[in-house]
């Protein structure tokens, strides 16, 4: 028995050993993942940074092939040196403005066409005849815009000449 009792105990010391081994064991290469994993993470950081430097230097790049376009685009001065010539009043020649005209055209008279003179009927209107065809509240109204009733009556002959 005392035996069994001693076997029992070693057992249980070794085994209790043998996980506190196994725990270090695992912690290593937890350890180890972690330690890779830090550096996976610097070298994308790295790669990124690249990567940024260079979108960075593009944007630059084109930004330098824009202003070059704009600084082209500007048409130059011309070589030819061109002498203006003065103008004066009696250096005209109507052969020099209108080259295919001649001179020897007579204007064509064009004949004039007379204006309908009003009728006795539409110039003379009274001031009983325009309230009767405007209104008084229109008269009166007329009369105060346009200062008296001489301008209302006026008015009144504007109407009946449109009608």
């Amino acid at each position: 028995m005392k035996l069994w009792l001693a076997i029992a105990l070693t057992l249980i010391f070794f085994s209790g050993c043998n996980s506190h081994t196994q725990l270090q064991n695992t912690n290593a290469q937890q350890a180890l993942r972690i330690q890779q994993q830090k550096l996976q993470i610097e070298a994308l950081k790295k790669a990124l940074d690249a990567k940024k430097a260079r979108a960075r230097a593009k944007a630059r790049a084109r930004a330098k092939a824009r202003a070059r376009a704009k600084a082209r685009a500007i048409p130059q001065a011309p070589k030819k040196n061109i002498k203006l010539k003065k103008v004066e009043d009696n250096n005209y020649s109507a052969g020099y403005m209108y080259p295919g005209a001649t001179k020897d055209k007579k204007p064509t008279k064009v004949a004039k066409m007379e204006t309908a003179t009003p009728t006795t009927e539409n110039t003379t209107i009274g001031r009983a005849e325009c309230i009767a065809m405007i209104g008084q509240a229109k008269f009166d109204k007329y009369t105060q815009m346009f200062g008296g009733e001489a301008g209302s009556i006026k008015r009144c002959k504007m109407l009946k000449a449109m009608k």
